[in-house]
């Protein structure tokens, strides 16, 4: 829901400013038409993200599709620096060299208005859903959007909120203009929008590439699934824990666990099976892989929740 919301108002805005920019000949309008292209086709590589993500393992991907997310971020990530960041700073280094007056103001401000208040109904949609998600892992909310492994949430966070820091310069940039008369202005309004989109597009391919490449879970998550581990009465004690994102909020988990009692092997073989798939039956867990420790390994110790 909040990519679909992202898009329709993405699309919305878009074709404003690219009237707006028509009319008025403003640079910083051209830019923010572009930054709002860009947005309405990354949202479609988000809605791919979800859906091939989403799809259930078989065979061929035994711990799932979960990184197809990261991929289609990644493309939408270099879609915001291509068409967003370059055509804006590219535009607004050619204006500074032949700098044109802003004709018709009043539409510009009209526009970039309308645009907030759409921008900001998406924004409000985003961060809803992310203070929620940070509230279950008690978290700060800018802390988890940058961290996630969710890459949709945390792209669609990022664009809208640039979104709105960009409309904020080209309204500042075009007012600046027109008390000044120095078409300037307006130029290097463009030029901070790019740089702010190439900002959010580099942050965005980073956090993807570190998830493709094979990120670990954070220190908190890997003390709360030790603590569960233990928690377990047939589990004694934990000497190998091994967690690694394979999608979004999807982990994989190895362990080595010292199991309770003394059973045959046969029967040890089969308590572990059965642990792993109650394991797998919670929702971050997509596949779990449990062996026995060995006599002379030394216990993990995992800290108490704060």
């Amino acid at each position: 829901m909040t990519v679909i919301i992202a898009f329709i108002a993405n699309v919305l805005v878009a074709v404003a400013k690219s009237v707006a920019a028509f009319l008025t000949g403003s640079a910083s309008m051209v830019a923010e038409a572009a930054h709002s292209w860009a947005d309405a086709g990354n949202e479609i590589f988000l809605l791919i993200a979800d859906r091939k993500s989403s799809k259930e393992k078989d065979d061929r991907h035994p711990l799932g599709y979960g990184r197809e997310a990261w991929v289609w971020s990644l493309f939408a990530a270099v879609g915001i620096f291509t068409a967003g960041a370059v055509v804006s700073v590219t535009h607004g280094i050619s204006e500074l060299t032949n700098p044109e007056p802003v004709e018709s103001p009043a539409i510009a401000y009209i526009v970039l208005a309308v645009s907030f208040v759409l921008e900001g109904i998406s924004f409000a949609q985003a961060l809803r859903q992310s203070r929620a998600s940070a509230r279950k892992r008690d978290l700060p909310t800018v802390k988890f959007v940058l961290t996630s492994s969710n890459a949709t949430l945390r792209a669609v966070f990022l664009e809208d909120f640039a979104a709105l820091t960009g409309l904020v310069i080209a309204a500042v940039s075009i007012f600046t203009h027109q008390v000044t008369g120095d078409a300037i202005y307006d130029a290097i309004g463009s030029i901070l929008i790019g740089v702010l989109l190439g900002v959010v597009a580099l942050i965005l391919i980073n956090q993807s590439r570190r998830f493709l490449v094979g990120a670990n879970s954070t220190p908190g998550l890997r003390n709360s699934v030790g603590r569960a581990l233990l928690e377990s009465p047939q589990i004694e004690r934990v000497t190998y824990l091994h967690l690694e994102f394979i999608g979004p909020e999807r982990l994989y988990l190895v362990a080595a666990v010292d199991l309770a009692g003394d059973a045959a092997e046969s029967s040890v073989a089969e308590r572990l099976r059965r642990i792993e798939r109650s394991i797998e039956e919670h929702e971050g867990i997509e596949t779990a892989i449990l062996s026995l420790s060995v006599d002379d390994e030394a216990s993990l110790e995992f800290t108490a929740a704060v």
